[in-house]
């Protein structure tokens, strides 16, 4: 029973680690990357949809984005969406297809970066420690109700620890990683 609490909260943290590596990836760097426009939501034939299915993206240098609508009556859309979504991006239509430069970021906009980066990963943390302690009271509730030794629960709560350890400890590195990629000219 133990095991199973164990596995759960490992798969749960697991999950969360995913959520933080796809937010990270959507924060802007340097270089032009297709992540970028992630986020961005088109209004299409009367519902929001993610960019990705109503066009293609692609990064043909370090300096834009080539977004290709595959109806080329959502090209005002796509525009509209990628201007909302405050990426301080501008894009602009080029026939079917909508190029959008990335412009080259100051000094001081890196450093905003790196901290919503780390707020990013901080927020990961807590979701990371609020499944230990979803884990940690399903195990006290299990030895208080007899169905595990005292021992056995110790040793449960030692492993969720390590788990939740070892999962502080990547989000660290993907924030650490993140940081040098913006920070890098």
């Amino acid at each position: 029973m133990q095991k199973e609490i164990v596995a759960e909260s490992k798969a749960r943290m697991d999950k969360t680690v995913e959520s933080v590596k796809h937010e990270l990836a959507a924060i802007r760097t340097g270089k032009a990357s297709v992540n970028l426009l992630e986020t961005v939501r088109v209004e299409s034939y009367g519902q929001q949809s993610p960019l990705n299915q109503v066009a293609s993206v692609s990064a043909p240098d370090a300096h834009s984005l080539v977004v290709q609508p595959w109806d080329k009556s959502l090209i005002g859309d796509i525009v509209k969406a990628i201007q909302q979504e405050d990426l301080g991006l501008n894009p602009q239509v080029e026939g079917e297809v909508v190029r959008v430069p990335v412009p080259p970021l100051n000094e001081e906009r890196r450093r905003d970066l790196v901290r919503l980066a780390k707020k990013v990963a901080e927020d990961g943390k807590v979701a990371l420690r609020n499944i230990r302690r979803d884990a940690n009271d399903n195990l006290k509730k299990l030895e208080k109700d007899k169905d595990i030794t005292s021992d056995l629960m110790h040793d449960a709560m030692n492993d969720v620890q390590k788990v939740t350890d070892g999962h502080c400890e990547t989000l660290d590195a993907l924030v650490n990683s993140k940081e040098k990629e913006v920070m890098s000219v």
